[in-house]
């Protein structure tokens, strides 16, 4: 074979067996299994009655919470098992050519799949601000759904007073969610810089903004959990405070969920990072945490657009 038929090969790796889907199938099945259990036998509505003797319905009314929490912790192992045993493939060179490919078609659709996730929860708000909320007010061919139900129903947004009387606090956009836009913002700006000192091979540069970057994000974080205390305690803005309490807690916490998601990927980057990992060269788990984190300050931008600002 000639050295140009040599470069030109591709060797094509195929992993060996793994028990890591089984555990994980198992784990979320737990996970969805406890946490219905749980979430419907914690509810007065469909709380069991107490009754003597043994009941299966009282015995998952006990053990929902443990068994979820059960799914939940199959779920951080084999994760945990999974990237470790990536990783030692990667570092023992294992990885061809078509499997970095394949990582980043398989990065690019899941991501894609989590901005369908949050279009689906920005249409609900939308569908609720320009269709619900004045058809409630009586807008268009409603007028009598207005006057009959709810006559002295306000249409505006945000929806401060529902139509059974509950009255809350809008959250304002200035203050804490200004101050953590311009922490997202920042910290794009620091990882982009990483991202740029990897590919210059500038290690002291990569480690320091690597971690600037999640401790940017451990900030927000902190910052999110103040602003739901002072959301429930000073405002009274809370889940059971009609559609607006709701859809602020579902957008802001799913997005809050991401965030802790994203950190803890850039602390374990910046932990590899300082251990040697990566090369100017080979360095598609840092373009996967990078990618993540752009997609999680773009959502925040449209979340403070739309929930806070108008």
């Amino acid at each position: 074979m000639s050295n140009e038929a040599e470069e030109k090969y591709e060797n094509y790796y195929v992993p060996e067996q793994s028990p890591w889907p089984i555990v994980g199938a198992i784990g979320l099945f737990l996970l969805a299994f406890g946490g219905a259990n749980f979430i419907q036998n914690t509810t007065g509505k469909y709380a069991p009655a107490a009754t003597e003797g043994f009941s299966f319905q009282v015995l998952f009314s006990d053990l929902g919470g443990i068994i979820f929490a059960l799914g939940l912790t199959i779920i951080v192992y084999m994760l945990w098992s999974w990237w470790r045993d990536a990783i030692r493939e990667s570092k023992q060179g294992l990885y061809s050519a078509q499997m970095d490919r394949s990582f980043k078609q398989g990065m690019l659709w899941f991501i894609l799949s989590e901005v369908m996730f949050f279009a689906a929860f920005f249409g609900a708000l939308l569908y609720v601000r320009q269709l619900i909320i004045p058809w409630l007010g009586g807008e268009g061919n409603n007028v009598m759904t207005h006057a009959l139900l709810w006559p002295n129903f306000i249409p505006e947004w945000p929806l401060t007073t529902t139509p059974d009387g509950t009255t809350t606090t809008a959250m304002g956009a200035m203050g804490l969610p200004a101050i953590n836009t311009a922490i997202l913002l920042t910290s794009s700006w620091t990882l982009t810089i990483a991202h740029h000192a990897l590919k210059d091979n500038n290690r002291q540069a990569l480690i320091n903004y690597t971690s600037i970057t999640a401790f940017l994000g451990i900030i927000f974080l902190c910052l999110q959990v103040y602003e739901y205390y002072h959301a429930y305690n000073d405002l009274g803005l809370t889940l059971g405070s009609g559609i607006y309490g709701s859809t602020f807690f579902m957008l802001t916490g799913f997005h809050g969920f991401h965030v802790t998601i994203g950190t803890i990927f850039l602390i374990v980057l910046s932990i590899r990072c300082a251990k040697g990992d990566f090369t100017e060269k080979q360095h598609f788990a840092y373009e996967a945490g990078a990618w993540y984190w752009h997609f999680v300050d773009v959502v925040w931008l449209f979340l403070f657009i739309f929930v806070y600002l108008i």
